[in-house]
């Protein structure tokens, strides 16, 4: 056997290593995507503290799926679906409680003001003009003066007023779900690859 085979033999993990670390990473994937939509549940009022959270999680998974797999590209592949778990963790908890309670009404844009990217637009109901205006954040919010659009608002106060249009758990629920799913696959390639490495003695890479 060459020194090449035994130095890498001796840096090797066995099949069953492997495999513990790579269910390991896949059940992280699940675990963050979970606690962190408790967090943005717990905190929805403030998305801040949610999209916070999201972020150093997410860059601890592309972290590990660097470790598992001793080279770097699949960690950076793993970006995409940490964009999924971070959006859908952050807005599913609000969208389904505006669904489940907030108050539906039929409103008239009747002012707008812009500072930079964030639009406040005054809106106006049956009974009179809203004490909450609808916030949106963006180049180009869509939203005209006499504009009559439905927005749902919380009677408990703690989410801000939406667009009903734009309140969907439903989407953001599948974008959750793609965004795991995107992590599991990302993990399983990554605990393959890094097996092999490992047993023909591969140093770190940023490639492949």
């Amino acid at each position: 056997m060459s020194a090449n085979a035994v130095t890498g033999m001796a840096g090797a993990w066995t099949a069953a290593a492997s495999a513990r670390r790579t269910a390991l990473l896949v059940l992280s994937g699940f675990v963050i995507a979970g606690l962190n939509t408790g967090i943005g549940y717990a905190a929805a009022g403030t998305r801040a503290v949610a999209i916070g959270t999201g972020i150093v999680l997410s860059l601890a998974f592309v972290f590990a799926v660097r470790l598992l797999h001793r080279a770097a590209w699949l960690a950076f592949l793993s970006f995409l679906p940490a964009l999924f778990v971070l959006v859908g963790s952050v807005q599913l908890a609000p969208d389904l409680a505006l669904e489940q309670r907030g108050v539906r009404q039929e409103v008239t844009v009747v002012d707008t003001q812009a500072d930079g990217s964030r639009h406040t637009f005054t809106l106006s109901g049956a009974t009179g003009p809203l004490a909450e205006p609808l916030v949106y954040q963006g180049s180009d919010p869509g939203y005209r003066i006499g504009e009559r659009l439905t927005v749902l608002t919380d009677p408990d106060g703690e989410l801000t007023l939406q667009d009903a249009d734009r309140v969907d758990s439903g989407g953001k629920l599948i974008a959750l779900l793609l965004g795991v799913s995107g992590w599991t696959l990302i993990a399983l390639l990554a605990g393959w690859r890094g097996h092999v490495r490992r047993r023909t003695g591969r140093e770190d890479t940023l490639v492949i």
